[in-house]
């Protein structure tokens, strides 16, 4: 009887986390259409790629211009430059909390990361505008601080949460036997971790990043505070940018639903999910690859 009431229970239990995964995945399709469907009715008056590599976007002009090129362009310059910064500094505090620091310094920084991860993104932009805009602009003498450099330096703090959590998980589950294998044939510390500990733990590593690029890509709030919400095409990091998840949360509110520019508006949501989509695709690639 009592192993028959333990089968029942996990059939339940198995058939919930069944329907729970099903639900998710049917979610992320039906949001899919919904782009879709929202968002193609755009290209019977526009072509995909008089949308895509237009250079003008005035949506509200006579005629409109639907030219996403520039806000594109913008997302991308934030995302490098934020890439930059948050990858190498996320790399070495990950590889100081997992393999340098002491045990009771490493729960300490563990929970501090979580902690900033925790951090609204609204509250990170206001922050930057009051603190990281007025420092920039004083830095390299520009005529306003609002500038994709900002966003970049904002973006890369907000992601190294992710990357730092991510990868020292990574790193820790590293076998100890691995270090000591290494240490025992006459490897430094240094070389047991760069040659030994990080290739075993690369599809955690490359994982983690990718993840933190995901976050950068998908940020709207901070971005549209800090960045200057310009919608030319940028030729540095110290000129104003717009990007696409700004121009959704700005105009959104403002558009005619069933007009053009609601739709195009839905467009840059296509555009803006099938990167996000592939970022996540090869992070769960090389999360689950087997050598």
């Amino acid at each position: 009887m009592q192993i028959r009431r333990r089968r029942i229970a996990e059939f339940f239990i198995e058939s919930a986390i069944f329907l729970a995964g099903t639900t998710s995945i049917l979610f992320v399709v039906l949001i899919f259409i919904f782009l879709l469907k929202e968002g193609l009715s755009l290209f019977k008056t526009l072509s995909l790629w008089s949308f895509l590599t237009g250079k003008d976007w005035y949506p509200i002009s006579d005629p409109p211009r639907f030219g996403s090129f520039s806000l594109i362009l913008g997302s991308v310059w934030v995302t490098v430059g934020a890439v930059a910064i948050s990858v190498p500094i996320g790399v070495a505090c990950s590889v100081y909390i997992a393999e340098v620091a002491p045990r009771w310094l490493r729960e300490v920084l563990k929970a501090s990361v979580e902690f900033l991860a925790a951090i609204p993104s609204i509250v990170l932009g206001f922050i930057g505008l009051l603190t990281l805009v007025p420092l920039v602009q004083k830095i390299f003498n520009l005529p306003t601080g609002l500038t994709a450099l900002s966003g970049s330096l904002m973006l890369g703090f907000m992601a190294m949460p992710t990357i730092v959590s991510i990868m020292e998980d990574a790193l820790t589950a590293v076998p100890r036997s691995y270090r000591e294998g290494a240490l025992a044939m006459g490897a430094t510390r240094w070389q047991a971790i760069s040659r030994v500990v990080l290739p075993a733990a690369s599809s955690g590593v490359i994982a983690a990043l990718m993840l933190g690029i995901g976050r950068v890509i998908g940020e709207t709030m901070a971005v549209m505070m800090i960045t200057g919400n310009a919608a030319q095409i940028p030729h540095s990091l110290l000129q104003p940018v717009r990007t696409m998840t700004a121009t959704i949360a700005a105009e959104m509110g403002e558009a005619v639903q069933g007009s053009p520019h609601y739709f195009s508006l839905f467009a840059i949501g296509i555009v803006l999910f099938v990167i996000t989509f592939m970022i996540n695709l090869t992070a769960d690639f090389f999360l689950h690859r087997r050598k």
